[in-house]
């Protein structure tokens, strides 16, 4: 199907659809939506080296992840928000590119991307909370979507995120209700923005309820089941255990029931478990009924919404820049309970 026949078949011209796939502003969303669903669905597919002949673009959008030891890019989560984001691009009739880089020379390579002319934007993956490559990026003039923010920095610049200050606050007041007064926290790297604001969101919900946060049972790692199980194992062994435990990612908290097993414990019954990022296509949890009590907001639609906000920029680059806050859902499943009575 070429753009003249999927403009008949939904009775537009062929303007409106070229600039509903493209990302430009003036089509009202009603329209985007119906446009690029039916390209979708008729999978219509443009000629993307006509297409860039025609606009004087590269037709593809870049991914530049980090090669590092610390690095909270955790698969599931990442291959979700590429599927969402994918979607977007498929229906502008834009390719993606990942590149992989090393820590020193990320720099680098969004200068030869730039270069190159390779891609018309950048996607940016977990932004620390002083991330040198926003600025860098605004200097190169290539348009970029952070994923995430960083708070330690006062540049302009589009970003999608999660409020995950709120998310981990309502986490940490729901336990409180249940009677839960020793509450673990097993976070992400603190030196990235999401997991400092998921810290500051436990943190001031323990503060308004009169609690004081333990720093013994307050854990900052990369987001792994094998650091989970390890931090958990730890804080288990201690003489005054914690009766709920906060992980910031699904995979720690599947470490985290394995030590609770181990310790002899059941999980929602002598310690409760709240995780985040539950909403994973291939990591469910659970069948029907969640395995754990989430704080939920879709990667994958976050990857998309990330995607039409840079195709719009790039449609409209001097256009003043977009954000998009997202709120979580706190979904109850069976890992989580009263907190159990204490011996004398």
């Amino acid at each position: 199907m070429n753009l003249k026949q999927l403009a008949q078949h939904l009775e537009l011209s062929q303007t409106t659809v070229s600039r509903a796939l493209n990302g430009y502003p003036e089509v009202s969303e009603g329209t985007r939506k119906r446009v690029t669903e039916a390209a979708l669905r008729l999978n219509y597919a443009p000629n993307a080296r006509a297409k860039g002949l025609a606009t004087g673009r590269a037709m593809a959008i870049g991914h530049v992840i980090p090669i590092s030891t610390q690095h909270e890019m955790v698969n599931p989560v990442f291959g979700d928000f590429i599927a969402g984001a994918s979607e977007s691009y498929l229906a502008a009739g834009y390719d993606m590119t990942l590149s992989l880089t090393g820590d020193a020379d990320e720099a680098e390579n969004y200068r030869r991307l730039k270069a190159k002319g390779n891609v018309d934007g950048i996607v940016v993956h977990g932004p620390k909370m002083r991330d040198s490559r926003i600025p860098f990026l605004k200097s190169l003039g290539l348009p970029f979507v952070v994923h995430g923010r960083a708070s330690d920095m006062d540049e302009e610049y589009c970003w999608i995120d999660v409020n995950n200050a709120r998310a981990f606050q309502r986490a940490t007041e729901f336990l409180v209700d249940l009677g839960h007064r020793r509450i673990a926290l097993i976070n992400g790297l603190e030196s990235m923005d999401f997991a400092f604001r998921r810290r500051h969101g436990y943190e001031a919900a323990l503060a308004c309820r009169g609690l004081v946060p333990d720093p013994a049972i307050m854990v900052s790692e990369e987001m792994t089941e094998t650091n989970g199980h390890r931090a958990m194992s730890r804080i288990l062994a201690a003489p005054m255990r914690p009766t709920a435990v906060l992980c910031s990612s699904l995979i720690t908290a599947i470490g985290v029931r394995r030590a609770i097993h181990d310790a002899g414990l059941v999980m929602g019954r002598d310690v409760s478990v709240i995780t985040h990022d539950d909403d994973l296509s291939y990591l469910r949890n659970g069948p029907d009924v969640p395995i754990f009590t989430a704080t939920r907001s879709s990667v994958r639609e976050a990857g998309k919404l990330a995607a039409d906000m840079l195709l719009r920029l790039i449609a409209r680059p001097d256009a003043e820049p977009e954000t998009c806050l997202l709120e979580a859902q706190l979904i109850i499943g069976a890992s989580t309970g009263p907190a159990p009575r204490q011996d004398p």
